[in-house]
């Protein structure tokens, strides 16, 4: 939408507050405000820092010890910050305990969508978990980080002894069915979809943005594949735009 921000998102707040169902889809521009690095992009860790074919799920089977070595590397770099929800985690959950978000889709995996408080669909999992590739049991991944620093590479599970990975969709793995049948529905059924801090370049999880015919927003520093087909593009910072998104959701209603 062309013209003056604050009047569109003043309409953008009247069509949240008229919504049976409303949907955020965010990525990792969300959780670079708490300080965790992108993965793409001039600030991204591809790159110079990190190959992502290092992280590779036919790596983890084939040299698993080295993977969980790059992986801990990895880890330690993006959560150096020890992050916290910010304004916009909070302002996305405050929008769905006031009744006008249904949930939270999310491509991150740090986690900090269901500790603000949201119902979150994780699409690629979580890092502060681990899964056995044996058994299927999941446990936190903090003390199993623990182990790897120890020098236990790769940490086994202590059910069955069989190899654990993090708890998140490794390059060559295809998203979690039923948390991309679940996400699918809601993007589906929703009459306003908030893409928020999403490149909308990666795949299938870009596509839920246009999965229905609810209004799309996307609030986005950088263009998007999406932008043509979007009623309302906000090139603002998300940390601002959200709590105001609250803001006028809110007044509104007192209105």
């Amino acid at each position: 939408m062309d013209g003056d921000p604050r009047s569109a998102l003043a309409s953008l707040a009247e069509e949240v507050r008229a919504a049976d169902r409303a949907v955020a889809l965010t990525g990792a521009g969300v959780s670079a405000a708490s300080g965790i690095p992108t993965f793409r992009g001039d600030d991204g860790v591809w790159g110079d820092q990190f190959d992502p074919a290092a992280f590779h799920v036919d790596r983890s089977r084939r040299d698993p010890a080295g993977f969980w070595s790059d992986r801990l590397e990895l880890h330690e770099t993006m959560y150096a910050a020890d992050p916290e929800p910010n304004d916009a985690h909070r302002a996305l959950a405050r929008l769905e305990r006031e009744g006008s978000l249904d949930a939270v889709v999310t491509q991150n995996t740090d986690g900090l969508h269901a500790r603000a408080g949201s119902t979150t669909v994780e699409l690629h999992g979580n890092a502060r978990r681990v899964v056995c590739t044996g058994c299927g049991e999941t446990v936190d991944a903090a003390p199993v980080r623990e182990r790897t620093r120890s020098g236990e590479l790769p940490p086994r599970c202590g059910a069955c002894d069989g190899p654990l990975k993090p708890d998140v969709v490794l390059f060559g793995e295809r998203l979690p069915p039923a948390a991309f049948a679940e996400a699918r529905e809601f993007a589906r059924e929703a009459d306003v979809v908030l893409a928020v801090g999403s490149s909308l370049t990666v795949e299938p999880a870009a596509s839920l943005a246009t999965a229905g015919d609810g209004t799309l927003a996307v609030v986005n520093f950088d263009p998007t594949p999406y932008d043509d087909r979007a009623e309302y593009v906000f090139r603002e910072d998300l940390t601002d735009v959200l709590p105001e998104l609250l803001a006028r959701v809110g007044t509104a209603e007192d209105g």
